[in-house]
């Protein structure tokens, strides 16, 4: 069921994927794009790699895996696809079904009459309303020639300090980006007490927020960007805080965004506040009127809340639905459950379905576990260890989220999107246990990470284990005022205790794992043993051990490699 013309507004990402779909499926249908741009169809989410010089030309995020450039020949004799670039949608009548466009080098208008239209204007940054904020030298992530003109000044010399205010994905990918190629002094601002605020817990975002430090990214969290100064020559030189002043060559103001979607409001269309409101067929509340991308509004399908999924994954999926439907191929798109993995530097962290906080807030009767597994056989030469976070609803036990931390590379990945896989299906904690993963020595443990992670969520679920959070184990740790009943019971090697032992004296036992048999009278029964080794598996076993004797303990999930990860200020040094 072929359309006579089909127009596209927005020619990033969903809309060239419905265009190049729709040729295959229905190859006498007429396509067009419209897009304000003369740089269409590129990898957006590849800009703070460019900018750090990973991808050495912007050409690379506009060409093909086969190294054609896609620009408006391309897509005419490649695709059968006209393109109109700098060209921008004014207004769309619907019942004459005609869309007015200005011509921005020449400013002239004119009308297109379209069949059926499509809408995929994607997002626009959100610029934060502080004085300042309009200044030479302020930059948004936007579009492909703001990276490229941050390239330039990077590339001349004229940025030595930089500040990021945002410490979402784009904030922290730019800090990286500044810091790591170019050696820029970088800061990092963000108002939540956290970084990747409702997307990571918070022992997961400690964890990342340490690593940045570690590689020279300062890292300012609860600082709201109150304004930006301007020098002697006008420019942006200096970001205030309620805490501080700080000096910068250049500021990124990656504050999130907004969905582009004025044009179908003033065309009529039904529009929330995350963006255009379509149904499962990606259809307006127009039946000749789609819209995919950025622009629209998106179920979560766990907390079954609308919300907004600024991802290109989505744009490109979204973009083959719409085409799928045009061409009379019925196709839906449900929602999602918000997957991701992002980079930093030489670690990676990801994650998939809801956080704690977020389950939590949702209403869940939510709960959680966190392990340190090995991403492969222990005794191959490159294992690392990853933490691992599952959260689960008590009653149900369906798992609501998986969150990793580990190496670049594939081994987070790999178990976020196998945990995506079972969770969007209502997987619950069993399913994951019996979970079949790919097994070899140089991949995987015997009993993947994933597996063993979701064993130590159904010891939680079934009250066999008791835990203690690393937020009020920190906590303590801090301040053991806090809950002077606890003794820290240290069951690794002596030699990696012995540092512990000296500087917290009578709250720090150490008894090794393999001694903890024969020398249990040792420890008191008049307070809560926290029982502490690397991470968490052997301090179940002795959890274990202990309850049958009388003593009251909880394990501290994850154990030492994702408190040493954090970095405390209360760590020993020799």
């Amino acid at each position: 069921m072929a359309t006579n013309h089909v127009v596209i507004i927005g020619g990033v990402a969903a809309g060239p994927k419905t265009a190049c779909r729709l040729k295959r499926v229905a190859p006498d249908t007429k396509v067009t794009i419209i897009d304000q741009d003369n740089l269409i169809s590129y990898g957006g989410c590849g800009i703070p790699y460019y900018v750090s010089g990973d991808v050495s030309d912007e050409k690379e995020l506009r060409n093909t895996s086969f190294h054609m450039t896609r620009d408006e020949p391309f897509f005419l004799d490649a695709k059968g696809v006209e393109v109109m670039t700098r060209t921008q949608a004014l207004a769309i009548d619907r019942q004459t079904k005609t869309i007015r466009l200005k011509n921005l080098d020449s400013d002239q208008e004119k009308s297109l009459a379209y069949d059926k239209l499509v809408i995929s204007t994607g997002s626009e940054p959100f610029v934060l309303p502080i004085p300042g904020a309009d200044l030479e030298g302020v930059y948004t992530i936007s579009d492909l020639h703001k990276a490229i003109a941050i390239k330039e000044q990077l590339a001349k010399g004229k940025v030595g300090r930089a500040v990021v205010i945002g410490g979402g994905a784009i904030g922290i990918e730019m800090a990286e980006a500044f810091a790591d190629l170019w050696g820029t002094e970088t800061s990092l601002v963000e108002f939540m007490p956290q970084l990747l605020p409702n997307i990571l817990d918070s022992t997961f975002s400690a964890m990342l927020a340490n690593h940045l430090q570690e590689h020279d990214v300062k890292v300012y969290l609860n600082e709201a960007a109150h304004s930006i100064e301007a020098g002697s020559d006008g420019k942006a030189c200096k970001v205030i805080t309620a805490n501080r002043e700080i000096e910068t060559d250049i500021v990124i103001m990656a504050a999130g965004v907004r969905p582009r979607s004025q044009l179908a409001q003033e065309a009529g269309l039904l529009v929330s506040k995350f963006g255009i409101v379509v149904n499962n067929r990606l259809q307006t509340s127009d039946p000749d009127i789609y819209a995919a991308g950025d622009c629209i509004e998106v179920t979560n399908l766990i907390s079954g809340k609308k919300g907004l999924a600024p991802m290109g994954s989505l744009a490109n999926r979204e973009g083959r639905i719409v085409a799928d439907n045009l061409a009379g191929i019925a196709s839906t798109f449900e929602g999602w459950i918000g997957s991701f993995i992002m980079k930093a530097f030489d670690v990676c962290v990801g994650g998939t379905g809801l956080s704690y906080q977020a389950a939590i807030a949702e209403g869940f009767d939510a709960d959680y576990v966190i392990s340190a597994q090995s991403d492969r056989a222990h005794f191959f030469p490159e294992q690392s260890v990853i933490p691992l976070q599952m959260v689960f609803d008590r009653k149900t036990r369906k798992v609501l989220g998986v969150q990793g931390f580990g190496p670049m590379g594939d081994g987070i990945l790999a178990r976020i999107d196998a945990a995506a896989g079972l969770i969007v299906n209502g997987g619950t904690i069993d399913d994951f246990s019996k979970l079949e993963m790919a097994y070899a020595p140089p991949f995987a443990t015997a009993l993947d990470a994933l597996n063993a992670t979701a064993n130590v969520a159904d010891n939680k679920a079934s009250g066999r284990l008791r835990t203690v959070s690393v937020d009020d184990y920190m906590n303590w740790m801090t301040n053991f005022t806090t809950n002077p009943d606890w003794l820290a019971l240290d069951i690794r090697h002596p030699a990696e205790a012995e540092i512990f032992t000296k500087k917290f004296g009578e709250k720090w036992l150490s008894i090794p794992y393999a001694e903890i048999r024969n020398r249990f009278q040792e420890i008191p029964k008049d307070q809560t043993i926290i029982i502490i080794c690397d991470a968490g598996t052997r301090s179940y076993e002795i959890q274990c051990f202990l309850d049958n004797h009388g003593f009251q303990s909880m394990v501290l999930g994850g154990g030492f490699n994702c408190i040493r990860r954090i970095g405390p200020a209360w760590w020993p040094t020799q």
